[in-house]
């Protein structure tokens, strides 16, 4: 039964579950709706990196912090289309484009509907995260083909304003509205390990749950702590935390591909075993995640076996 009335007192109950109960309806409910042993593999590019004027305190690729990153203009199509045949032959079914900015022109977004619609030829599903779209932006990328728009709320409305500043939570919502308006699947999800409470991992997955439909994909990062960034110096969130926040999203979202994202490179095999156990059915590809550093091809093709896990085009929902 899918819900999207879910209250806050809700969530939080499932989050606080013993450890073990949780693990164990999650994965009951993924095995439901799912084959365990079947994930998607994604790619993850920066097309357009730095010089981003918003102050995400996470991102190495806002304007305002010194991070030693170097800006890059926007690929032309034909490097963006290399990157995805590069995908492509390490099993990657997804290819995203990731672009530095606040809001693209509609110039910008022209450019990227023509390498949405090469990719696409590749037999590639498509993806695209260009900050803020317009109505008219939204179904321009749409027209192209473009499969999926990522667009993260980050975290709850609460604790929003102590990691974001230059643009509200509501902002976020309009271009989500936009996309669906447009026909255009989504991709959002958020940040665990910013200094949030479990009380905003709840309001985060609260958020995600009570839209209607749950977006088709739910990214959960762990926070990359880059040099240079406010987040810099943050404590790491304990791993079972993440777990938690998984294995959650799998019970409030049974429908949805929930992504294993950012921070792998960090976790132990034991860690993303877990989380994969709890409903994470999607992970990045690559040696980088647009300029973070990602777990790398050979180091997820040894963890898929010893798991008997195989990459899959798309996970398919049996009901």
């Amino acid at each position: 039964m899918i819900h999207h009335d879910w209250t806050y007192a809700e969530v939080r109950e499932i989050l606080d579950r013993p450890f073990h109960d949780l693990l164990a309806d999650a994965h009951r409910v993924h095995n439901d709706r799912f084959d365990p042993n079947e994930i998607e593999g994604a790619s993850l590019v920066s097309i357009k990196t730095g010089g981003c004027s918003e102050d995400c305190a996470y991102c190495p690729q806002s304007a305002r912090y010194q991070t030693g990153l170097e800006t890059r203009a926007l690929l032309s199509t034909e490097e963006i289309v290399a990157a995805a045949r590069d995908a492509k032959a390490v099993g990657a079914t997804r290819f995203c484009m990731g672009a530095a900015w606040r809001s693209p022109t509609d110039k910008q977004v022209d450019a990227v509907a023509a390498a949405v619609r090469e990719v696409a030829a590749l037999e590639l599903q498509t993806c695209a995260t260009l900050g803020m779209l317009t109505p008219a932006q939204a179904a321009a990328l749409a027209t192209a083909g473009l499969d999926y728009y990522n667009h993260n709320l980050d975290t709850s409305p609460e604790f929003y304003g102590e990691v974001i500043t230059t643009r509200t939570y509501d902002d976020r919502l309009a271009t989500l509205a936009n996309v669906r308006a447009a026909g255009v699947s989504l991709c959002c999800g958020g940040i665990v390990g910013m200094g949030e409470s479990r009380k905003d991992r709840a309001g985060l997955l609260r958020q995600l749950a009570t839209m209607d439909p749950h977006p088709e994909s739910v990214p959960i990062n762990l926070l990359v702590q880059v040099p240079g960034t406010p987040l810099e110096d943050m404590e790491p969130l304990d791993g079972l935390e993440l777990v938690r926040t998984v294995a959650a999203a799998r019970l409030l979202m049974p429908h949805s591909v929930v992504r294993l994202s950012a921070g792998r490179e960090s976790m132990s095999d034991e860690l993303q075993t877990l989380c994969l156990h709890a409903g994470a059915n999607s992970i990045f590809l690559g040696e980088k995640l647009l300029t973070t550093p990602n777990a790398g091809p050979n180091h997820d093709q040894q963890l898929l076996e010893k798991l008997g896990v195989r990459l899959t085009r798309e996970p398919v929902l049996h009901r």
